[in-house]
């Protein structure tokens, strides 16, 4: 596995010096790459099951704790993600990686269980508009879809998220209520899911309303570990970041190259980029694990190649700002 090298390790003098914030930074925080799935779902041009599996490897040796795979939906629906049963058969696996798919029903679950992948995620749309578009039904009558596959996931031991589409906002009702977003929390506590990951499917957040929506979650829901997906539609992604981080959450989604979206949120673009997240960490002293050098490659040698446009991610034009050029002799 690859050794990550902080901004300190590298003698950056610039670096943000802890105690700066008027909020207490954490240690380490945990990151989870879900370039594989979110990342390539949206790609319009097909990406070979090679490119896949060589992406997944690459990323599972440079330190990230978790990666999300793939999704097990039908192929017509996401036809980027058809090849979900050979990218599992081939990759090679960390030991120190927990890798996770996307479960979007029973049917799901029962092709996840043969592949004896640690964490399911199970999305559920917290506003009944995007649930529509979604699922076909309101979110009350897809969790009666998804029940099955939580009971399913309790039976073989693996670990379950549930995921809150549109948490932070939907482009269609807007911003869910608290009592919204606290309704759906429940339904999943209630059938015993343990992980939360809050949704900023569509980008429309901003980090006072993130910060509120996380400082009384955490009070009313002491005992749920909570998780926090951004987009960086509107370039508030990286002040997510940190408002989420204020009210004490250490669990980030991310996708190598700034890739991603949802096909059922309009205007809905790419997340925010792992690379970009693990730089600024460095620079606020927070540990990954992640080697961030390896993630920039990863982003520019294979990912880029096997996308029709540009990337998100400002990593594919510029370099850690730490690293420094020869000045002119005159």
């Amino acid at each position: 596995m690859a050794t990550a090298t902080t901004a300190r390790a590298r003698g950056y003098t610039g670096m943000s010096a802890l105690g700066t914030f008027p909020f207490e930074l954490p240690a380490t925080v945990t990151i989870q790459e879900v370039g594989p799935r979110d990342g390539f779902q949206l790609e319009r041009r097909r990406i070979p099951t090679d490119a896949k599996v060589a992406i997944i490897d690459a990323l599972s040796a440079s330190g990230l704790p978790a990666i999300q795979l793939t999704s097990f939906v039908r192929p017509e629906a996401v036809p980027q993600l058809s090849d979900a049963d050979d990218v599992l058969r081939r990759i090679e696996r960390n030991p120190a990686v927990d890798y996770s798919v996307l479960v979007p029903n029973l049917r799901g679950a029962q092709r996840a269980a043969a592949f004896a992948v640690d964490t399911w995620e199970l999305m559920l749309s917290t506003t009944d508009a995007h649930s529509i578009a979604n699922a076909n039904r309101p979110t009350s009558e897809a969790f009666d879809r998804i029940r099955p596959a939580i009971e399913l996931g309790r039976d073989e031991g693996v670990r379950l998220v549930g995921v809150m589409a549109t948490a932070l906002g939907c482009p269609f009702e807007g911003r869910p209520t608290y009592d919204r977003i606290a309704w759906v929390v429940g339904l999943y506590a209630e059938a015993g899911v343990r992980c939360i990951s809050v949704a900023d499917t569509a980008g429309l957040a901003d980090p006072a309303h993130v910060h509120n929506v996380f400082a009384r979650l955490s009070q009313d829901f002491p005992d749920i570990t909570f998780s926090v997906h951004l987009h960086n539609t509107r370039g508030l992604g990286m002040a997510n970041v940190l408002a989420s981080i204020a009210a004490g959450v250490t669990i980030l989604d991310a996708s190598v190259g700034g890739l991603g979206g949802c096909p059922y949120a309009p205007g809905a673009s790419g997340n925010i980029a792992t690379e970009e997240l693990v730089h600024m960490l460095e620079l606020l002293g927070i540990g990954t694990g992640v080697d961030l050098d390896a993630l920039i490659r990863i982003a520019r040698h294979e990912v880029a190649p096997v996308v029709d446009h540009s990337l998100e991610s400002s990593f594919a034009r510029a370099d850690p700002s730490w690293q420094l050029h020869t000045g002119p002799d005159a």
